[in-house]
């Protein structure tokens, strides 16, 4: 159909100018995917598809295909003037779940968003939440990792890996080692938490430092036994969290396993995948009967529901029947975090 012999409504109630550009930009990328409604063939006024019409006009058209022009067969006049309404007034009810929409933006790498007014960094004109949501998102590392990246226990869930460096380092040694003494070692996280929150803090700026390792272990946030539970399950988010962003980044990365009380059995194994290589430490368990019996139940509980092909143990092995999983031990060096 011709795009001149179709009828702007010349009563229409909705301002579109500023809406033209976007939408040509759409149609510039996408083609025209929507339809343009008109009052019938003998009145091709149009109904609902004023932008889409401007747009088209903007970018050069002279005729709108067949397939893309509607017609309101059966509605009478009343009904097509409230359809005309209802049309555009159901585009601004309908709202944005922002962090599913963030999820989807980070999936989109070649396409320039902001010229369909999906603007994340600025408050003016656009689609945009302003600073001050931003800044809580990067807080809580949101515009990384969000619910839409969580398994059904409300934790990332991460990939198995196959790794056996020969040795492991700790964190904290991570940006002074030269990349030549990292090769073929394992990044550990078996110390003090102070030592690495600066991870959590920034995800992104410690990648440099653990990319020549061979894998990197899961953060060991801790799970004291007198931590209330939910500050035990934030840190078993912190940990998923943080590595998920690091696979994400080509990573080889080990889920550490993790646990205080029973009562931490509930949460403390989501999200590490069955199979493949886990790690954990006995760091300040041997000696202390009490702590190592907490131990073993928590290794019991974790194989059983694990069942990880291949340990990394760092620290002293402790007598225990690891059944058929293949376990590397690692000493413990006592300048990396008293024993």
């Amino acid at each position: 159909m011709l795009i001149d012999d179709i009828v702007p409504y010349e009563r229409n109630a909705r301002h579109n100018e500023r809406a033209v550009p976007v939408v040509a930009e759409s149609i510039r990328e996408f083609g025209l995917r929507g339809q343009i409604v008109l009052e019938s063939r003998d009145n091709p006024v149009i109904v609902a598809g004023h932008t889409r019409v401007a747009a088209c006009k903007s970018l050069g058209w002279t005729e709108i295909p067949d397939e893309n022009i509607a017609y309101c067969d059966g509605l009478t006049d009343e009904q097509i003037r409230a359809y005309r309404l209802a049309d555009n007034r159901t585009g601004e009810v309908a709202t944005w779940n922002r962090t599913l929409l963030q999820h989807e933006m980070r999936t989109i790498k070649s396409l320039d968003m902001s010229r369909f007014r999906f603007d994340f960094k600025s408050k003016g004109e656009g689609f945009a939440y302003g600073q001050e949501r931003l800044k809580t998102d990067r807080a809580y590392n949101l515009d990384l990792v969000s619910a839409a990246d969580c398994g059904p226990h409300g934790v990332p869930e991460l990939a198995p890996v196959d790794a056996r460096p020969d040795d492991l380092q700790g964190f904290n040694y991570a940006k002074s080692a030269t990349d030549e003494s990292k090769r073929g070692k394992g990044c550990h996280f078996f110390i003090d938490d102070y030592q690495f929150e600066r991870c959590w803090a920034n995800p992104r700026r410690v990648l440099d430092w653990l990319r020549q390792y061979e894998c990197v272990l899961g953060l060991d946030f801790s799970l004291y036994i007198d931590m209330p539970l939910p500050m035990q399950r934030w840190n078993v988010y912190r940990s998923r969290a943080l590595c998920l962003i690091w696979q994400r980044e080509g990573m080889a990365v080990v889920p550490t396993l993790s646990w205080s009380t029973p009562d931490s059995y509930a949460f403390c194994f989501d999200g590490i995948p069955t199979g493949g290589t886990v790690a954990t430490s006995t760091v300040g368990v041997m000696g202390d009967e009490a702590a190592l019996a907490i131990w073993r139940d928590g290794m019991s509980e974790a194989l059983r529901r694990v069942r990880p092909s291949r340990l990394l143990l760092y620290g002293s092995v402790p007598e225990f029947d690891f059944g058929d999983v293949e376990v590397v031990s690692y000493k413990a060096r006592k300048f990396e975090r008293g024993q």
